[in-house]
């Protein structure tokens, strides 16, 4: 039957602190109208393959999962009889469905399948079972128990026991080293096909996920991660399949494109990742300690590599108009240019503020801090003089950084105090967007459009 399942935009706030889901009684013969656990299989072209692993799939499923579980098989724009087996199982066995989608992309399956979803838990898997369904239990229990946001199997990690060739191998490992290097991912391996999220992070994260092919995946983690969700791996026993049909050309250059472009949205601020921010803690007396600094290590992290560029700015700045003027107007003028920089970096990078909502308030208060600064490095410079009428250029150097350091502990002190007190993650309002008051940026439409424009041209049929 058609499917005309109405969407609801999710809430502009961030997401509520983690808990456990509330599950109804387990039952491990038939599930629910609403089962707990919504596993996609993406298929395109699997007549071959496909009823051997639906079998397989439900009967485990049955047998040892305690929870009501429902298979979604996901068809591809497929042209040999893997619809007709698809719905000639969901017939014969209670709890699989299956959609049919009249265009091919493994993440346009899972976007649309898992947005419609009504599942708390959603996950997916290869049709080929390449990963060993025992760690199917380990994957979803920190989802349910309310420990994680998402969960991937992982080939990369220590424990995992992985069948397959040198080139595949070789593949999955430079690519996972280029997403370290290139986008700072600090998860083991996008490209497992055995994932699950939460409902409501799913709702959340995936209007801002544009890709419909392979690179999904790894869009989604990178998203996630970089908006401090908890991304949970477990090791797995993996056999690959020989009988693989991707082309891993055209896959790496799509990847490769992917990477860019998510690389150059996150260095311009361009995704609203503060919607998907976690309260500090999931007990919610956490948030109740008074004087308990929320997010210190890493703040003072960030700044500490925006002082540090800022630094090295300052010195070569000061180095290069020291050649035409006195060593007082050299060291103003450098430090003020790198001022105004600096206080627009830590705004954005070390304290998340988006938007132009008190720029301006905030460069104003950050010169007041420069001028601070001013005072610290032009005193030392001017003691320097008294005591020695013509020092050397690196002693000067040496003064100024000394003097550099003292300015920049205050800095931090008072950005975190004053400048930017209490407005850590804040995202422009209404009349600070490009859209005017009272409407959202076209940025963001066009993002949180995203899921619907997967699959407004895909004509979806359902059988239960």
């Amino acid at each position: 039957m058609r499917t005309d399942t109405p969407q609801t935009e999710p809430s502009l706030e961030s997401l509520p602190a983690r808990s456990p889901l509330a599950l109804a009684t387990p039952t491990t013969t038939a599930p629910p109208d609403r089962p707990v656990l919504d596993i996609v299989v993406p298929v395109h072209n699997e007549e071959g393959t496909l009823e051997p692993s639906l079998r397989r799939l439900h009967g485990y499923l049955s047998e040892h999962l305690p929870y009501g579980f429902r298979i979604t098989v996901a068809d591809n724009a497929s042209t040999d009889r893997t619809p007709r087996i698809a719905a000639a199982l969901a017939a014969e066995l209670s709890g699989i469905v299956s959609v049919r989608l009249e265009q091919k992309g493994r993440g346009r399956s899972l976007h649309t399948v898992w947005r419609r979803s009504d599942a708390p838990v959603r996950a997916y898997l290869d049709v080929d079972l390449s990963t060993d369904l025992n760690a199917l239990l380990p994957l979803v229990a920190p989802l349910i128990s309310g420990h994680s946001d998402i969960a991937i199997g992982t080939r990369l990690a220590g424990g995992s026991r992985v069948v397959r060739g040198p080139k595949r191998e070789l593949i999955s490992r430079a690519y996972n080293l280029i997403l370290r290097g290139s986008l700072s991912a600090r998860f083991s391996d996008a490209q497992c096909g055995f994932k699950a999220i939460r409902g409501e992070v799913a709702d959340r994260l995936l209007p801002l996920v544009e890709d419909t092919g392979w690179f999904f995946d790894t869009e989604l983690l990178v998203l996630a991660e970089r908006a401090g969700l908890r991304i949970h791996e477990v090791p797995v026993d993996w056999v690959d399949d020989p009988d693989s049909r991707v082309d891993l050309v055209r896959t790496a250059l799509d990847d490769l494109r992917g990477v860019w472009r998510v690389g150059r949205a996150l260095a311009t601020g361009a995704l609203p990742l503060s919607r998907l921010s976690r309260p500090f803690g999931d007990d919610p007396r956490d948030r109740l300690l008074g004087g308990v600094p929320n997010g210190l290590a890493r703040q003072l992290l960030g700044f500490c590599v925006v002082g540090a560029l800022s630094t090295l700015a300052y010195l070569a700045l000061y180095s290069l108009l020291r050649l035409g003027l006195g060593p007082q107007y050299a060291n103003a003028a450098a430090l003020l240019l790198t001022a105004l920089a600096n206080t627009a970096a830590n705004r954005r990078h070390t304290f998340r503020i988006r938007g132009r909502g008190r720029m301006v308030r905030h460069q104003a208060q950050g010169l007041l801090v420069f001028a601070i600064g001013l005072a610290l490095t032009s005193g030392s410079l001017g003691a320097l003089e008294a005591a020695d009428a013509h020092p050397s250029h690196s002693t000067e150097l040496a003064v100024l950084v000394v003097a550099n350091l003292a300015a920049t502990l205050l800095r931090f002190l008072l950005f975190r105090t004053w400048v930017f007190a209490g407005e850590e993650g804040r995202t422009p309002a209404a009349k600070d967007r490009p859209g005017g008051a009272g409407g959202p940026s076209a940025q963001d439409e066009r993002q949180a459009g995203q899921g619907d424009d997967a699959g407004a041209d895909s004509t979806e049929r359902t059988t239960s």
